[in-house]
């Protein structure tokens, strides 16, 4: 059974969601981000960026157990042992792969800065605001493009693409959104969001995530204790 040490953010749920839609047996170990979960060192000996997801499979591909971090990693590792959600024909599989990487290096980090600035920056600094909420508004236009020609984001099938992008656009409107204005990347939003698996996978440690209530949990989070040396 795959272990996966997780909490309920975007990030978390694409990994929730993948081994759902690949139904692997699995279980989902809390790791409290808000309360500083992420800087113990059993943690940090299988992610040491003190970052969520990671995962523990004990039959890694040699037999032995592996460990892994890095959402995105985790989720080719997975399509790699279950051969779903990742084409096999060449051309499929790199663009599944620059779309992974899309969300990587543009969707999850923009669309962060964007909940940051909006809604958990102790003071509201309108060029931050203005900045990550355009940038959020150019990226789903970039998405919203990309299905004027395909039915889901990398190519016709449902791939870990999907999978990664479909939980930040949870917070839309945290993020300045009006689906109004991509009116393809909301069809698709819809079909993802219909999925049984992804409905079962976004639900995951759900109910253990509390709205911040103290600044001993913003400064965990965004304070010097996310900067100590470990």
């Amino acid at each position: 059974m795959i272990e996966v040490y997780s909490w309920a953010t975007p990030n978390g749920h694409k990994v929730h969601v993948m081994l759902e839609e690949c139904g692997l047996a699995y279980r989902a170990i809390p790791v409290n981000i808000g309360t500083g979960d992420q800087f113990k060192p059993e943690f940090l000996a299988i992610s040491p960026n003190n970052k969520i997801p990671a995962i523990v499979d004990p039959a890694g591909p040699d037999g032995r157990p592996i460990s892994l971090f890095e959402s995105g990693a985790i989720l080719v590792y997975l399509a790699a042992k279950t051969g779903r959600f990742l084409p096999a024909d060449v051309r499929g599989r790199y663009q599944t792969l620059e779309w992974l990487m899309f969300q990587m290096g543009s969707v999850g980090p923009m669309l962060g800065q964007a909940h940051h600035f909006r809604l958990y920056a102790p003071e509201k600094i309108p060029y931050a605001i203005d900045r990550y909420s355009n940038e959020a508004k150019r990226l789903y236009a970039v998405m919203d493009k990309r299905l004027q020609t395909q039915q889901f984001i990398a190519t016709d099938e449902y791939t870990i693409a999907d999978i990664a992008i479909f939980p930040w656009l949870r917070s839309w409107q945290n993020q300045g959104i009006a689906w109004s204005h991509y009116p393809r990347l909301k069809d698709w939003f819809d079909r993802i969001a219909a999925r049984p698996a992804v409905q079962r996978g976004v639900e995951v440690l759900a109910g253990l995530r509390k709205p911040f209530r103290s600044d001993k949990e913003r400064e965990v989070l965004f304070g010097a204790t996310q900067y100590e040396r470990r």
